[in-house]
């Protein structure tokens, strides 16, 4: 996916708490510049905790996929890619977070086997395995109870970073993407 066409962003939509009776607010524009923004407001008042973007249908990708890259500049905060294999807009997704540096263009490379499945925030252990060729939807999000990439909700070192608190992920964030790829280990060239 190439956010250097505006039309790129049109099909996506915003999901925030407010659904829950929170008030974030998040959204995804087109930048003049080229690339994609998902910006907002993350609050914890009144129960909330995550604000989030989904697309429109997707036709799924190879098969053979084994992850998925984005190229983006972050502002430090922990942020997850969501995949759907269902095009219903409720169901299983199935999540990884990444945490790009700040102030800085990078590639963030998120394995298929790293997306953990998970109903409304919680782990669904009996759930089909991804399928990257079933991918119907794709979002983006950030939540109040996100671990580091490698870093287990619940653990010392989430506790250490903020996690079980929200604190650190409160407020405005923003982060720009200028795509989203799949790569396939026989491919490393293989894309969008």
């Amino acid at each position: 996916m190439d956010f250097s066409d505006p039309a790129a962003v049109e099909t996506w939509e915003s999901v925030d708490d407010r659904v829950m009776g929170g008030v974030s607010r998040s959204g995804l524009r087109h930048d003049p510049a080229g690339f994609a923004v998902f910006e907002g407001v993350m609050s914890l008042e009144q129960g909330g905790g995550f604000a989030s973007v989904r697309s429109g249908l997707l036709p799924g990708f190879a098969p053979e996929t084994d992850a998925l890259v984005l190229e983006v500049f972050g502002d430090g905060k922990v942020y997850k890619l969501s995949l759907r294999m269902d095009e219903r807009l409720d169901g299983i997704s199935y999540q990884a977070p990444f945490q790009p540096a700040a102030g800085v263009w990078t590639q963030v490379r998120l394995p298929v086997q790293d997306f953990v499945p998970g109903y409304h925030g919680r782990p669904v252990s009996q759930a089909p395995p991804l399928s990257p060729e079933q991918v119907r939807r794709m979002g983006l999000m950030i939540a109040r109870q996100t671990a580091p990439p490698g870093v287990a909700t619940g653990s010392r070192e989430a506790a250490e970073a903020g996690v079980s608190s929200g604190h650190s992920q409160a407020g405005s964030f923003r982060l720009a993407i200028r795509s989203i790829s799949h790569r396939a280990t026989a491919d490393p060239a293989s894309g969008s």
